[in-house]
């Protein structure tokens, strides 16, 4: 009797990735974002090097800033407060320090340099999104200040207009479109950039994902952000050289809450 033939088996195929609604969120508590300062610090002192290379490099880009547009006062403070934001992007090199250290390998500084190479095309589609809410937050910015002044006011005079009580209309107007701009930005990046280096993702994916992480644990992200935006308001009070220092720190946290909050 012949034995029954076996039907040949297809090859497996590698599951797809995750949707962003399927990605586990891990419950975080409220003294978690002074812990990822903590990491954060720990991982510069580990790489000061890296960390100082980078730091200085947000430096200059806030001096380059404000000289560019100091001829532009509509743009500077929604530039500046967006130049920010958009760290998360120009701290990929951090970030792969930070991964580096936590798989147990030494940091390497052309590593670091080079980490965007991996994932480009998901880094550059989300980093054109960043720049295009930048642009019509800086519009938004223009429009503000061309109903609210007979003329543009030079740098000086806009910031002055800033904390005139009799401008209360427009600094309402201003810090609100500043408020949703900035929120919906850090909303979408806070933990998506990191995400997009760790894991094969793409960009729609993690900005979904950074944004339920804000949305089902809206206090202590918002704690977080306060605390970065604190930080970094001083480090810019000294012609923005504590930035040096703290924006690498911050960098570093910052894959550490993707860590803590974002599950496998």
């Amino acid at each position: 009797m012949s034995e029954p033939h076996s039907t040949p088996q297809a090859p497996s195929e590698p599951a797809p990735p995750p949707g962003a609604f399927s990605v586990t969120l891990r419950p975080l508590a409220w003294g978690a974002p002074f812990q990822w300062l903590r990491l954060g610090l720990r991982d510069f002192l580990r790489a000061p090097f890296i960390g100082l290379f980078f730091g200085c490099a947000f430096m200059v880009m806030g001096w380059a800033l404000l000289k560019v547009y100091e001829h532009a006062p509509a743009y500077v403070l929604a530039l500046a407060a967006g130049f920010l934001l958009v760290g998360p992007v120009l701290c990929l090199g951090l970030y792969r320090v930070s991964q580096c250290l936590e798989r147990g390998e030494r940091p390497d500084f052309g590593d670091a340099l080079l980490a965007f190479e991996t994932r480009i095309g998901p880094l550059a589609l989300f980093g054109m999104v960043l720049l295009v809410l930048e642009m019509v937050w800086g519009r938004a910015a223009l429009v503000v200040f061309a109903v609210s002044f007979d003329g543009m006011p030079d740098f000086k005079g806009s910031l002055l207009a800033l904390v005139n009580p009799e401008n209360l209309g427009f600094i309402v107007a201003y810090l609100g479109v500043g408020a949703v701009f900035a929120g919906l930005i850090y909303a979408i990046s806070v933990v998506s950039i990191p995400m997009l280096l760790d894991r094969p993702v793409d960009a729609v994916t993690a900005a979904l994902t950074s944004l339920r992480l804000v949305l089902t644990q809206p206090g202590v992200m918002l704690l977080w952000g306060a605390l970065v935006t604190l930080l970094i308001g001083l480090a810019l009070l000294p012609w923005f050289a504590g930035l040096s220092v703290l924006a690498p720190v911050i960098g570093h946290a910052s894959w550490h809450a993707y860590r803590a909050a974002v599950g496998e």
